[in-house]
């Protein structure tokens, strides 16, 4: 038993170094083209660079390499939409803060030009309609 798995592991080790081999090509005086192990005696072959025989290059994936760009992009995606949200979030905080101010004191200032102006009922119902409006719009 012990024999069967020594053997199974030393084919998994050595089957790297099997697909790592020298691929030749050479056409023959028949005008074929061939692939094998072995260059042939006598006629000139090329050398085949393949993907598991060169150094420091991953193999490329079938795709292209398509998958990991597509989860690059998702991730990027969910990024930004979990960035917006977040900024949506202190939006609507702020909206709400405010609306409680307008809401609550009827003696309101603001400053225009570097100058404080007291804002009269009129304009502060408007603010108070314009943030009602922007909370129910973009708030849930």
């Amino acid at each position: 038993m012990r024999t069967h798995f020594f053997i199974a592991g030393l084919l998994v080790v050595l089957s790297p170094a099997a697909m790592a081999a020298q691929i030749y090509k050479w056409v023959d005086t028949q005008g074929v083209t061939h692939f094998d192990g072995q260059p042939p005696p006598g006629l000139p072959a090329t050398t085949i660079v393949t993907p598991a025989s060169s150094p420091g290059k991953p193999p490329i994936p079938a795709n292209g390499g398509a998958i990991g760009n597509q989860q690059a992009i998702d991730n990027s995606v969910k990024k930004q939409v979990a960035e917006q949200q977040e900024q949506l979030k202190v939006f609507c905080e702020q909206a709400r803060t405010n609306l409680a101010q307008l809401q609550n004191n009827p003696r309101l200032r603001e400053e225009v030009e570097g100058q404080l102006r007291r804002l009269d009922d009129a304009q502060r119902q408007e603010r108070i309609g314009e943030t009602q409006k922007q909370i129910a719009d973009n708030c849930q």
